[in-house]
């Protein structure tokens, strides 16, 4: 049995969904995000309020052009995060560390005042990894995926 463009978007929709709960899962179990890490999560979160919609019915073409666009623009973030990370580019200044003057900064000024106060977090630092690829990379690869599908909606659309 062929899937009809109404599966293959709820797919790619509750596969946003899972990474999302994912990201969060390990940032409730002590694995504090970085900026980069954060924009990733914004496409994903677009990519299931489009699966929302598809859900309702709402099944034009263009909902599922956009859905593969978040898909493919939260992959190339982390295709983005994952070269930081291996220092094949460089990142943000105020990500990585490079734009930190700690030279004008006391003691004082580099611990945490309270527990309350968040963790700065860096980028182009691997915090979890799994058979060598990163969160950033695993992102990328599983949205690559995500892409597929919304594709195989729109076409099936069409």
């Amino acid at each position: 049995m062929a899937l009809k463009s109404f599966q293959f978007g709820m797919l790619a929709s509750f596969g946003s969904f899972l990474l999302l709960a994912g990201a969060w899962m390990f940032q409730a179990i002590g694995y504090a995000p970085c900026a980069i890490c954060i924009w990733q999560r914004y496409p994903h979160a677009a990519a299931f309020l489009l699966g929302l919609l598809v859900l309702i019915g709402l099944r034009h073409k263009f909902v599922y052009f956009l859905g593969a666009l978040a898909a493919a623009v939260t992959s190339g973030i982390g295709l983005y995060h994952t070269g930081i990370e291996r220092d094949w580019w460089e990142g943000p200044a105020t990500c990585t560390g490079t734009g930190l003057d700690l030279s004008q900064m006391s003691v004082s000024d580099l611990l945490p005042t309270s527990t309350d106060q968040p963790t700065l977090v860096m980028c182009d630092q691997v915090s979890w990894e799994f058979l060598t690829l990163s969160m950033a990379s695993w992102n990328a690869l599983f949205s690559v995926v995500l892409v597929g599908l919304w594709v195989c909606a729109f076409i099936k659309r069409t």
